[in-house]
């Protein structure tokens, strides 16, 4: 079943997904933009959540290449990130498809809260855990591990605020430059999305859950243009100003959950 856009709202849908690609490049929270334009324009919402989360996929893969650079070298460390993600997402997806649309709504808030205290203190707490760190971790260990699955979960359900919550983890547990580990954040980011769009797309067919098809072309579209834009962008900002670019962005989207 799809719902009929007229021109208008198919640029509104459109222009959204270009400001989501290139948010979720840059910081993450782009989900804020598309998936309240799309509840707007009348989309159901668990409707709306599952189309605008399959139809950014393309703009975290495009957001991840643009990032490539920054990417040499983090092989092995997203491999074994990577497959805390892919579980968490899938563990996501089917908590969205079998649980009511209410069950987040109280925790999104405090996860933001305490993603955005994590990227502040990041600094001062990196130096504090690696000046009693015996054991050199290259991949953050097994508690990161265990942090990227739980932030695969929440990606899969929802997915707004997913790479604040991810860059403020792997910024404390791992020793690198910010704007690598702002890369790292989009793959895993890209991979969440991708796990999350199978579960979504196999259950369009089993158990007709509805997927508007016209909205995610509009979304991929543009988010496929404002990841590459937004890694243009973000790869420029320095560190101390791309921290509080998150910081800003996770207020914002803070905000906007508590006044939804």
């Amino acid at each position: 079943m799809g719902w009929v856009l007229d021109a208008l709202d198919a640029v509104a849908v459109l222009g959204a997904g270009v400001a989501a690609g290139g948010i979720n490049t840059i910081v993450g929270s782009g989900s804020l933009i598309t998936f309240p334009t799309m509840v707007a324009l009348g989309f159901p919402p668990v409707v709306a959540n599952v189309s605008n989360n399959i139809g950014l996929v393309p703009g975290s893969v495009s957001g991840a290449y643009g990032y490539r650079a920054e990417l040499k070298g983090q092989r092995e460390r997203l491999t074994r990130l990577g497959s805390a993600s892919v579980l968490g997402a899938l563990a996501g997806a089917a908590l969205l498809l079998g649980l009511p649309a209410e069950a987040f709504k109280v925790i999104v808030p405090v996860l933001i809260v305490i993603a955005l205290v994590l990227v502040v203190v990041q600094p001062r707490l990196q130096k504090w855990l690696q000046a009693r760190r015996e054991v050199h971790r290259p991949h953050g260990g097994p508690w990161l591990w265990v942090g990227v699955l739980a932030a695969g979960v929440y990606g899969g359900y929802f997915g707004a605020a997913q790479g604040i919550v991810l860059i403020a983890m792997i910024g404390i547990a791992l020793d690198d430059e910010l704007q690598r580990l702002n890369a790292a954040k989009n793959v895993l980011s890209a991979i969440v999305n991708g796990s999350a769009t199978v579960v979504f797309i196999a259950m369009s067919f089993l158990a007709d859950t509805r997927i508007d098809w016209t909205a995610v072309l509009l979304i991929a579209v543009g988010s496929t243009v404002g990841g590459l834009l937004g890694a243009k962008v973000g790869r420029r900002i320095p560190p101390m100003v791309l921290r509080g670019v998150i910081v800003v962005v996770g207020l914002v989207a803070l905000v906007n959950l508590l006044l939804d």
